[in-house]
This record gives C-alpha cells, sequence and structure tokens, in this order.
C-alpha cells in the first residue's frame, strides 16, 4: 500500500511502558547504567584520524578526495555523530559542561555547529516520540509529500538529508533554538574550518564536506536513519540493526535497547538484549544497512509517510530536559 499520510496513533510512546516492565523482571539491569569516559579517547581518536586524512589528502588529485571520504571519512563521521549522542545523553562523564565540551571536540570535523543543538532536539525526541511538533526526528509533511515513494526523491533526500533537518526546526515548538553553548559551537567550527581551509586547503576541507554528507545521506551508512523507526514490518515503532557495522558504529544499531535505557553507555548496549532476550527476541529487527538502504530506494512501499505519529505525550513535563535519565531513576 502506497501511504498519503502518517501512521496515527492514540497510544503514548512504547518505550517507557517497556522500562518500567523490564526492570520489574530483570532488576539487575540497573547495574548497567552508568558512564563510560574512555569514548572520549574514542573521540580524540577519530578527530585525530579525520583531521590527518585531511592532511593527507592536500593537493591530491579530486577522485582520491572523495573516494577517501566514501570508504573512510563516512564511517569516521559516523562513528563521530554516534559519539556526540553519547554526550547528549551525558554517558561520558558526570558533569553536564564536561559532556557538552567533549560533543563539541567530536562535532570539530564535522563542517556544520551541531552538537549542542542536537542534545536539545533528541532528549525531545526520546521523551515526545511521534509528537510532530515536539520530534525532530519525524520528516515534514511537505517533505515527505515531496519525495514521495520514487527513487529519485529518495536519493534526493538522503544526498541532502541535512538540509532537511534544518527545515524542520521552525516545525519544532517550545524548544530553545539558542543560547551561549550553541554560541560557542558555532564559534570553534568557525575557527576550525577557517584554519583547516586555510592551511590545508581545498582539498582537505571539500574531504571533510563530503564526509560528512556520505556519512549521514547516500551511503549505505545512511539506511540507519531508516532502520530506526520507519515502519518496515508492520507498525513496529523502533528497530534495532544487529549487523556487523556496529563495530566501527559503536552499538548504535542497538536502537530499541538505546531507547528503553537511555542511560547504558554504548559498550553495554548489547548486554541488555543479552539480560532480557525475552523483551527483544519476538521484535523485528535488521542485519543489513547496505540491505536496507537499497530497499529503501527502490521499493515504493516503504516512502518518508512509514512513521508513527501521535498526539499523546503522555506524562513527561516539556521541561524535563533530563527524561531519559530521571526516568531510569524509578
Amino acid at each position: 500500500m502506497l501511504r498519503t499520510d502518517f501512521v496515527h496513533v492514540e497510544t503514548p510512546e512504547p518505550h517507557r511502558g517497556r522500562t518500567k516492565e523490564m526492570l520489574k523482571q530483570h532488576p539487575e539491569l540497573r547495574g548497567l547504567i552508568g558512564k563510560n569516559p574512555y569514548s572520549f579517547l574514542a573521540i580524540v581518536g577519530v578527530v585525530s584520524l579525520q583531521v590527518l586524512v585531511a592532511f593527507l589528502l592536500s593537493g591530491q588529485s579530486w577522485w582520491w578526495v572523495l573516494g577517501a571520504a566514501y570508504f573512510i571519512g563516512a564511517f569516521a563521521d559516523h562513528a563521530l555523530f554516534v559519539l556526540i549522542h553519547e554526550c547528549a545523553h551525558k554517558l561520558i562523564f558526570k558533569n553536564r559542561a564536561a559532556n557538552k565540551i567533549a560533543g563539541m571536540i567530536a562535532n570539530i570535523p564535522l563542517i556544520f555547529p551541531s552538537s549542542v543543538s542536537f542534545e536539545t532536539y533528541h532528549l525531545k525526541h526520546h521523551s515526545f516520540q511521534g509528537v510532530h511538533e515536539l520530534d525532530g526526528d519525524l520528516p515534514n509533511y511537505w517533505e515527505a509529500k515531496l519525495i514521495n515513494h520514487y527513487f529519485i526523491g529518495k536519493v534526493i533526500w538522503l544526498l541532502f538529508y541535512p538540509l532537511f533537518q534544518v527545515f524542520r526546526l521552525s516545525r519544532l515548538r517550545e524548544i530553545a533554538p539558542f543560547d551561549r553553548w550553541v554560541a560557542l559551537n558555532w564559534l570553534i567550527q568557525i575557527v576550525s574550518m577557517t584554519a583547516i581551509a586555510w592551511f590545508l586547503g581545498a582539498q582537505s576541507f571539500v574531504y571533510l564536506v563530503a564526509s560528512f554528507f556520505f556519512s549521514v545521506g547516500l551511503h549505505p551508512l545512511g539506511a540507519r536513519w531508516i532502520q530506526e523507526h520507519y515502519l518496515t514490518q508492520g507498525e513496529q515503532e523502533t528497530y534495532s540493526y544487529y549487523g556487523v557495522l556496529n563495530h566501527v558504529a559503536f552499538n548504535v544499531g542497538f536502537h530499541n535497547e538505546h531507547h528503553d535505557f537511555p542511560s547504558v553507555p554504548w559498550n553495554r548496549l548489547p548486554d541488555i538484549k543479552k539480560t532480557a532476550p525475552g523483551f527483544y527476541d519476538h521484535l523485528s529487527s535488521h542485519t543489513s544497512w547496505t540491505k536496507l538502504f537499497l530497499r529503501f530506494l527502490f521499493d515504493q512501499e516503504i516512502s518518508l509517510f512509514s512513521r508513527v505519529v501521535r498526539k499523546n505525550r503522555g506524562k513527561v513535563s516539556l521541561t524535563d530536559e533530563s527524561r531519559p535519565d530521571a526516568e531510569l531513576s524509578i
């Protein structure tokens, strides 16, 4: 069936109830909650790798630049997005400011200042999954209608995915878009990108730009955005990916596990499923981002309308920015 609208439901987001039930049956899951400060070493390592590759590509052929961006830079940038995600959930350091600073360091090779804003919008996504005026992960109605069900529209959407995300910001309500942390994020990016372009040259800068767009768009890694919440098997809202690329993506594929326990760091996410397999074994999941990437492009029955939306906000306060962490203290 070719959808012409989102799937509208009356129920609240599904993960809060699952979390409470899982903790009743498996109280030992609380032992997985915590921080992983070693993730900061990964941030430093991957940022250094991207700067080194950009340096080595200075003055090289454009074919080398684009090839390196697709086969190296995309994976490195995708890993940095995942590490920024860890910072957003305060899963590296106990100190809130330290996590923000770590996120801004991870942001450096990613061209555009986004780590601080991502935290604000992403926590709303957890608290209000599917609520259209608060969940920035949902596409705009006009966005879904424009892209439609066809191959070329989906190619354009994946290629310019970051731009489509920017267009969603005006839809989101009750969210403060700017503060001093956002200003600092912008300042760091402007200084960093200016320095790279000035000292390393055009090829190095284009390598970083291409790496950024490949990492979130027209690349098998782009299937991650489809995997997480698009309705590919019935009306199940959230899907995990259990494929080999989790090894270079800091287990970001364990998405049901993450939504159920957002206070568990990336290295312990597989242990959630191992501890409570009865809550996950019956759920549909994905084993290949490449296969899903191709299916999304060519299967007209999967479109941007393949998402669940709701009006029911549940019992979460709009001002509760730490809801995912607070939820697990019950």
